[in-house]
């Protein structure tokens, strides 16, 4: 099966905290991306969200809109009113040929919370759960219906984050909702990303790389830090340059047939990760390691 590698802006400029990196142009990021290898990008703050101004911009650079992140907050309203709500999110991927949309709950959550220690993120009640499940399973069938399938990113600081939460969320909802496998957000949590794969390798529809610095994470659980303060301090990286095991994570993912998107997403601070650096070190690592996992050939693959 064929798979394409791809990137995220983060590595250039953060959308949580827009100061890192906030001086650096989307001309930039773009052609860096291309330089490194990529054959497609996520959406990041700069980007225009307009489909006939973006859609030259990416030309331009030779890059696909890969995906992009929508905030939901549907322990808050309905599903009809989250619908109604992402609509010009959905349009815009749809217009872009972007096969899934990364989306994850955020209601309640202190991600983006600076001081905040992430180990104070909420924990959802059963009463929750039966109310969210259903209402994630309702969008997704909507936007499957729009020709753009659901990837659910489960996220540290927001309401599924750990592996368990994983499974329950699965458990209660169809094969409608695909999961985005996130190799760092997982390991963060105390997970084991293979373990992950492994259970539900069928529902992936997306797969975000990123590398662990375990001596960071050791601080930041040790020091009850912010999920914005570790992210500042390093504990994400490019793959193979942390303590993740790409082959056994990915492995599952391969042997399911899974021929979409690798992603390299791994925030840092750009005055310490040179982007460009980082970014070839991501393309040239991932490239390697999804070998090793079993996949096969690289579709528009550019190293």
């Amino acid at each position: 099966m064929a798979i394409r590698i791809g990137t995220n802006p983060i590595g250039w400029s953060n959308d949580d905290m827009p100061e890192l990196g906030g001086e650096t142009p989307l001309e930039t990021c773009l052609a860096e991306a291309r330089e490194a290898g990529f054959s497609g990008i996520e959406l990041g703050n700069k980007f225009p969200r307009d489909p006939d101004a973006l859609r030259p911009i990416l030309a331009r650079h030779r890059l696909d809109l890969v995906s992009g992140w929508y905030s939901a907050n549907l322990l808050e309203r309905t599903a009809e009113e989250e619908i109604a709500a992402m609509e010009p999110h959905l349009r815009l991927l749809r217009a872009m040929g972007s096969p899934v949309m990364v989306f994850c709950e955020t209601a309640r959550a202190v991600h983006g919370s600076r001081g905040v220690p992430v180990d104070t993120r909420p924990v959802l009640a059963d009463a929750d759960w039966a109310l969210l499940a259903p209402r994630i399973a309702t969008v997704a069938r909507h936007m499957a219906e729009s020709g753009v399938r659901m990837a659910y990113h489960h996220h540290m600081g927001t309401v599924i984050q750990t592996a368990a939460e994983v499974d329950r969320l699965m458990a209660m909802t169809g094969p409608e909702v695909g999961l985005l496998l996130d190799t760092g957000h997982l390991t963060f949590s105390g997970d084991d990303p293979a373990a992950v794969a492994r259970r539900h390798a069928a529902r992936i529809t997306h797969v975000h790389c990123k590398d662990v610095r375990a001596d960071v994470l050791a601080r930041a659980r040790g020091e009850r830090w912010s999920f914005l303060d570790s992210v500042v301090a390093g504990v994400y990286t490019v793959p193979g340059d942390g303590c993740v095991d790409f082959p056994a994570a990915l492995r599952p993912v391969a042997q399911a047939g899974y021929a979409g998107w690798l992603v390299v997403e791994a925030e840092q601070d750009p005055a310490k990760a040179h982007p460009l650096t980082y970014a070839r070190m991501g393309h040239r690592n991932l490239v390697r390691l999804a070998s090793e996992a079993g996949f096969g050939a690289i579709e528009g693959d550019r190293a």
